[in-house]
Order: structure tokens, then C-alpha cells, then sequence
């Protein structure tokens, strides 16, 4: 295919790693098929490449004081890549691939020891919040997503760049720190500011497995979050005054306002995001036992446990054709809602996410209906391209991140065969689109063209060049 090398030059690049780069060329010796080895070699270095717009080790001096602690040590500040803001989700997942890297290089492991110190303080400040402007002391600007949004509670819009209440947001939080003591074994981020987080974190999980009546009086309860936004999208906004559907009493389960897609629940128990959260408390709990926090062990470890119980008794329903499947949302009065998203957690990773196996029964019913048109409307097929979208880019773009989920939640050597293929064939520019019109291969959404815009750091005429922030443009340094 001849696809392009799409790498910063190296003084644009936002943060180094000798061992990244070495493992560039290691994986360029020895995939075979020279199209994914090229993809491979844009791809996996993008987040250094491109998106820690701000890093501090903890050794610089700042100017910037706090009187409790906040901003203290190392931060990491992970943007999106085409957002100068960072999602609690997507910072955690640029960073996966780098975990196992942590316990050999420094460099990375600061950076993302950096980054739960960063997440941190966002969850402290407004734990409803999903995306966040640059920490104070960074000095960045923030930026205004044009939207005119009545949230309650409210926030501070130089601190918050968007308020989308997504439980996954929190569960990732626990993520990034469940994995990183997982790979290093180090448990430097369990500071007074982290105890802080998990307490904000689990007073948002009594908030929000309360059921929209009273179960002794039948009286209606106004939730903790309301979400309002001026707009004639529906997946924009909640309803009945920024409430959301009634859920029922009992469930274990934990409302979520929106999916990972960033569009609206329709029925708020998001079941995919209670797999997870269930997981994470329980990693979490055998963390902080190790660490002698024996209570916060046993109180997640509980809670964990009742949001699992929560998933297979309401989230798995009977089909017709399928048998028992994991449902995508449910309200807990027996409605249920069938489909799944491309976008994480999902139902078909949920043995990524370590809430079942592979090979579990539920899971593999529940896969064999979200990967046919049939039994999952989301699933995608078209002359160019196939796989799971969403209702946040609509009805014609399938996801490719749906495909290597797909690869990477199967054991037959074909079907993975055939999912890295369809996304390489659709991976003109040597980089993985967000998604792929199914009809013309093509028409995607987000070419990330600042990458093109930082390529020109190369042009002869410059000699020391610097990279200019988020514009990814190139100057002469003084």
C-alpha cells in the first residue's frame, strides 16, 4: 500500500522514549506484512508523539502553591489528540500500551505515575466531569467547547472543559492506577490527594445508585446530577429535565448519564460501565489490602461485588435467538436496551476489561448477536468496510477500533486475520481513523491533519525548530 510515514520529525515530538523507539524497530524487523509494520510504527508512539502537552517530573521548582497539596509531584496533562482537553477515558487508554514499559524506563513511568496524579485532582474537582482544561500550573490556556450546558452540580469552566457524567470516567480513573501498579508493583501514587479522589469517586457511587423514587414513599428524588444542553441532537442531552429515564430500587447497579461515546443513556444502567467499575473496585480492593488500607480493601471489595451481582442479574436478558446475552443498558423495571457501541467499555470487550472470559457462555451469545446486523443494529455493512459504529457519527461509519476489539476478544486465527486486514485497507494515511464510511472506504472521520502540519518541521528552510503547542505548527527557535 505504500502508506506514508506519519511521525513527527523528532524535535516536535511531545515526549521521548529510548525504549519505545527501540521497540519501533524490533516490530519492524519482524512483521512480515510491511503495511501493519508501517501502521504500527505511526501508531504506537502517537500519544508521545503528539499529545502530552504538559509534563512535570516533581524535581522542577513551581511557582504554582497550593495549601492542600494539590498539583504536587509529578503530573502528566494527555490531550485527545484534535482537543486540547483531557478525557479521564481516553488518557487512560493512550497510556495502556506503555504500562508494561514502566518497571524499564523511567521516563514513561513518570509520565504516567503523572498522569493518575493529574486524574486525580480532575476527579477532586468535579468527579461528574468527564473532560478537563490544562492543570493551573501548567500555564496552558483553556478552551471553550461552544456549548451551552445547565449542569447541576455546577462546575468551574477554566478547570472543566465538558460535564458529561459517564461512569466509565471514574472506572477508568482506578484504571490507570490499577494498571500501573499491576506492571510495577510501585504504590508511589497512593498519596493523600489519591485517598482523596477514591473518597470523591465512592461518595459518586451513593449518589448514583439511587433510584429515581423513594422506595418508601414512591416519591420522586431529584438525582445529585442533571445534565441540560441547548441542542437538536437527542444524544446531546438528557431528558425530563436533565434526569434521564426512571431507573428502579435494588439493582446494585450504577446509573450512568452518558455512554463512553459521549452521547445520552437511554436507560441510565450502563451495563458495560458497571462491568467495569465492578472490576476495578476489586482490583483496587487487592491493591490496597497489599498496601494495609484494610477498610477502603474491604469497602471496595464489597461494593465491587454488588455492582457484579447487579450485571448478571439485570443486565443479562433472554433473547429468542441468541439464548442469555449481556444487555447495553437496562432500567431495572425489566426493559432493556440491545445493541452495542464501538466505543470502550463495550459488551464485546468485556473479557478485556477481566469481567468474564472468552470463552464464558453469556459472552459468547451476547457476541454472536453484536457482530451481525441482525442483533445488533450498530453493526455496520457496507462494499468498503464492516464493523460496529454508534449513534455518535450515525448510521453509515463503522468503527475501527470495533475490528481490534474484535481481534482482540477472539482465538480463531482467521476471524483475527481478516479483522487486522479490513482496518489496514481502510488505513490509507498509515493511521487509524475514528471511523469509516461502510460504503466508501475512503470518507472517515478525524485525520488528525495536524500530524500532516508537524511533518513540515522537516522543510529545509528551518534549522532549530520548536513545535508551536496545539497548533502543530513549526518556527524558528529563537
Amino acid at each position: 500500500m505504500s502508506l506514508p510515514f506519519q511521525r513527527p520529525a523528532a524535535l516536535c515530538r511531545t515526549f521521548e522514549s529510548d525504549l519505545v523507539e527501540q521497540i519501533i524497530d524490533d516490530m519492524n524487523e519482524k512483521i512480515i506484512d510491511k503495511d501493519l509494520a508501517r501502521i504500527f510504527e505511526n501508531a504506537f508512539p502517537n500519544t508521545l508523539d503528539t499529545t502530552v502537552r504538559w509534563h512535570v517530573d516533581g524535581t522542577e521548582k513551581s511557582s504554582y502553591k497550593s495549601s492542600d497539596g494539590a498539583w504536587e509531584g509529578p503530573q502528566s496533562f494527555i490531550v485527545t489528540g484534535d482537543i486540547n482537553a483531557e478525557w479521564l477515558r481516553d488518557s487512560t487508554n493512550q497510556l495502556a500500551q506503555y504500562q508494561k514499559l514502566a518497571k524499564k524506563d523511567k521516563a514513561i513511568e513518570m509520565l504516567i505515575l503523572g498522569a493518575i496524579n493529574t486524574q486525580a485532582e480532575y476527579v477532586i474537582e468535579s468527579p461528574y466531569c468527564n473532560a478537563f482544561q490544562p492543570p493551573p500550573p501548567s500555564r496552558l490556556a483553556p478552551s471553550n467547547n461552544g456549548q451551552e450546558d445547565v449542569v447541576h452540580p455546577a462546575y468551574e469552566p477554566s478547570n472543566v472543559f465538558e460535564c458529561k457524567y459517564e461512569l466509565d470516567s471514574v472506572a477508568h480513573f482506578l484504571s490507570l492506577s490499577n494498571q500501573f501498579y499491576s506492571h510495577t508493583g510501585s504504590t508511589a501514587f497512593l498519596t493523600s490527594r489519591w485517598y482523596a479522589a477514591l473518597e470523591t469517586l465512592l461518595g459518586l457511587l451513593d449518589e448514583q445508585a439511587k433510584p429515581t423514587f423513594d422506595p418508601a414513599t414512591g416519591a420522586f428524588q431529584h438525582n445529585e446530577y442533571t445534565f441540560r444542553r441547548r441542542t437538536d441532537a437527542g444524544t446531546e442531552t438528557l431528558s425530563l429535565s436533565g434526569n434521564g429515564n426512571p431507573l428502579n430500587n435494588g439493582t446494585g447497579l450504577i446509573r450512568s448519564a452518558f455512554r463512553p461515546s459521549d452521547d445520552a443513556t437511554i436507560l441510565g444502567f450502563f451495563i458495560p460501565a458497571n462491568a467495569m467499575m465492578a472490576v476495578e473496585l476489586k482490583r483496587a480492593s487487592a491493591m490496597l489490602s497489599k498496601a494495609g488500607k484494610v477498610k477502603f480493601a474491604a469497602d471496595l471489595k464489597t461494593r465491587g461485588a454488588l455492582i457484579e451481582e447487579g450485571v448478571w442479574e439485570h443486565g443479562v436478558v433472554s433473547h429468542k435467538k441468541y439464548g442469555s446475552v449481556f444487555a447495553f443498558e437496562v432500567d431495572g423495571y425489566g426493559s432493556s436496551i440491545i445493541m452495542d457501541d464501538a466505543n470502550l467499555p463495550s459488551l464485546l470487550a468485556l473479557p478485556l476489561l477481566g469481567f468474564v472470559s472468552r470463552d464464558d457462555k453469556t459472552y459468547q451469545n451476547t457476541r454472536r448477536m453484536i457482530l451481525e446486523k441482525n442483533g445488533n443494529p450498530y453493526y455496520l455493512s457496507g462494499r468498503a468496510f464492516k464493523g460496529i459504529g454508534g449513534p455518535h457519527i450515525g448510521l453509515q461509519n463503522a468503527w475501527p477500533m470495533s475490528l481490534l476489539v474484535q481481534a482482540m476478544t477472539s482465538n480463531d486465527d482467521e476471524e483475527i486475520i481478516d479483522a487486522l486486514a479490513a482496518v489496514k485497507r481502510v488505513s490509507h494515511l498509515g493511521l487509524i481513523h475514528e471511523s469509516i464510511h461502510v460504503e466508501r472506504g475512503r470518507d472517515y472521520t478525524r485525520e488528525f491533519s495536524e500530524y500532516q502540519q508537524v511533518t513540515n518541521c522537516t522543510d529545509p528552510p528551518f534549522r532549530q525548530l520548536v513545535c508551536m503547542g496545539e497548533l502543530g505548527l513549526c518556527a524558528n527557535h529563537p
